[in-house]
């Protein structure tokens, strides 16, 4: 082989050993990038998922509020992280909220709402409703409820009832918007189970609001540990059992319940000597 010709075939080598680097490169450089991206995802859920968000997957805990010392990490990741996840633009609005930071918090929410975040309607709700950072506005903050209910949001259809919204006048609708989010969400299994047992909104079924309330109470929701307790008391939608009432109501008062303080109270002291007017004189415990 002449010289030219060695000087061709070598400038053709390295110009194929230079291809074969870059490629090796952007094939280690995509799924580096691609894994950088869900870390900041990973670290924003770890920090300020909202346990009751229906956008949560089912893998993540949740933190009831962000924590101090964890904000300023959370607002970074869920900043990069909710450019393409609602959830995260949601959870930056809590971290923000978490710091008093109101009009950020709010800023966040409305981009999380406005792609489709039932929770962040829920939050904007509850501003415009107690006119906390905002200007008070009932009409708006029914408006955000009744988005977020059409989307199956249990706190949604709660909100939307205390304001005398649609969801009190038509408690039919409510055990609809309540049944799509019963299956996994305690607060939803417990206000339909209310309804059930209570006739509201269509049949009374004491063996379904039952079986809902032992499944909020399983996750701990202290109102339907309550209930449990005094449906096993009374042996109503199953059999009678003193003994796991007794338990359902320490559970429920452990974690704040006054009514299942009261209950444990009756518990104890069952018997009540009452005067000729009907006034209570005393009563016996044991």
């Amino acid at each position: 082989m002449n010289l030219p010709a060695m000087r061709r075939n070598l400038c053709r080598m390295r110009k194929l050993f230079r291809q074969a680097v870059l490629g090796a490169i952007a094939l280690i450089a995509v799924p580096a990038l691609a894994h950088a991206q869900s870390a900041d995802l990973v670290l924003c859920d770890r920090l300020a998922a909202d346990p009751s968000d229906p956008d949560k997957p089912a893998d993540i805990k949740g933190v009831p509020q962000v924590a101090a010392g964890d904000i300023a990490t959370a607002i970074k990741y869920c900043a990069v992280a909710g450019k393409t996840q609602r959830r995260a633009m949601y959870q930056l609005g809590r971290a923000y909220a978490s710091s008093g930071q109101m009009p950020e918090a709010m800023a966040a929410w409305r981009k999380a709402a406005d792609k489709g975040s039932s929770s962040a309607m829920v939050e904007l709700g509850v501003a415009y409703g107690t006119g906390a950072g905002v200007a008070k506005d009932e009409a708006q903050a029914r408006a955000l409820f009744e988005r977020a209910a059409q989307a199956g949001n249990p706190r949604a259809v709660t909100n939307l009832a205390a304001l005398g919204g649609s969801a009190s006048a038509d408690p039919a609708r409510s055990r609809e918007l309540l049944g799509r989010a019963a299956d996994t969400n305690a607060e939803a299994q417990y206000q339909l189970g209310v309804m059930l047992a209570e006739g509201s909104g269509g049949e009374k079924d004491d063996f379904k609001a039952r079986a809902l309330f032992e499944k909020a109470a399983a996750q701990n929701h202290p109102a339907a540990l309550e209930r449990m307790g005094a449906f096993a008391a009374e042996g109503r939608g199953g059999p009678k059992d003193t003994s796991a009432a007794k338990s359902y109501y320490e559970r429920a008062a452990a974690l704040g319940d006054e009514e299942a303080k009261k209950a444990l109270e009756r518990l104890r002291c069952p018997y009540v000597i009452k005067d000729k007017r009907g006034g209570v004189v005393t009563t016996l415990c044991f």
